[in-house]
């Protein structure tokens, strides 16, 4: 009987239509042999290859910020980190199933590139560098960010939701205007208009506008953001409060398509301000390097950010 019901539930989760979520959860739960039994027959399967392939907060003027504020991060209850797991667990298979649909197709750009996407609901989904996102033509309703940053202006639908799949999370559009990032394990998320919920079948955090969100290896972390930071990269400019250079760096890097990295005593220094972007590195890093109270050297291709003689400015 539970490997009848697992096949059945193979069959169902495998059907790009399959919407009903919760009640495969239910199913899950009810019995710790029921996520084996299902695992395996996933395995077994032949076709498995085939599938596989808080209020707004404003920007002081530019200034340096050496000392370590960070933010706390937030603790969530057993039950909703379990939820979380098995909301992970299935986007998983939704991922991995749309990757050989042929509705599927990828947009991607190079480093100090960009792109925007004009979807067919009204939504408009702009690409900065080194960016690779994937799109449904049967279904103005769905992207997938598998890397890079992308900013969204999202028409409003509360019957039929717009929402993005990054890695493990999804996020859920309230008719809103984001900006999320997403390099190796870490994700972030600024909100400038409306609101976004952060894996409403699991955690269910909203962040309004003026909220912003990251991910990484050391949790979920919840905190103010200046609405008008939230993808500042569009106007030309990088905008920060309280940042780590480490994470400054990848957002340069992306920005003007140049390799750059950063000694780890400057990475892990912070920043508060705003940095213009300039296409010529020289005169870039020339400006921006001070501000930041660092040095830039170049070697070879490569920029290299390092503490700068003096105390920062």
């Amino acid at each position: 009987m539970m490997n009848e019901e697992a096949l059945g539930w193979v069959i169902r989760t495998r059907d790009p239509e399959f919407a009903d979520w919760e009640a495969f959860t239910g199913w899950l739960e009810a019995d710790p042999a029921h996520a084996a039994v299902y695992d395996a027959l996933m395995a077994a399967d032949a076709d498995l290859a085939e599938i596989v392939p808080a209020e707004p907060v404003s920007i002081a003027v530019p200034a340096n910020d050496a000392g370590p504020r960070g933010w706390k991060p937030m603790r969530w209850p057993k039950f909703a980190m379990a939820g979380g797991a098995v909301a992970a667990a299935l986007a998983g298979v939704v991922s991995l199933h749309l990757m050989n649909r042929p509705d599927i197709y990828t947009v991607t750009t190079r480093p100090g590139e960009t792109r925007t996407v004009a979807l067919d609901d009204g939504t408009r989904v702009e690409l900065n560098g080194g960016t690779t996102m994937r799109f449904d033509r049967r279904d103005a309703r769905f992207a997938a960010l598998d890397g890079g940053e992308a900013a969204f202006t999202v028409r409003h639908d509360a019957a039929n939701p717009f929402r993005v799949t990054v890695g493990e999370a999804v996020f859920e559009d309230a008719g809103t205007v984001f900006n999320i990032v997403h390099s190796g394990s870490m994700t972030r998320i600024g909100v400038s208009e409306g609101e976004v919920i952060y894996n409403p079948k699991a955690e269910a955090i909203a962040l309004p506008a003026g909220r912003a969100l990251t991910h990484d290896e050391s949790g979920l972390r919840v905190m103010d953001i200046a609405t008008d930071s939230v993808a500042s990269w569009r106007q030309g400019r990088l905008t920060y409060a309280n940042a780590p250079v480490a994470q400054i760096s990848g957002d340069i890097a992306r920005s003007l398509g140049v390799k750059l990295d950063a000694t780890p005593g400057a990475g892990a220094m912070r920043f508060t301000g705003t940095i213009r972007l300039d296409r010529d590195p020289v005169r870039f890093f020339g400006q921006a390097a001070p501000l930041m109270g660092l040095r830039a050297v170049r070697q070879g291709d490569v920029w290299l950010l390092k503490e700068g003689d003096g105390p920062p400015r």
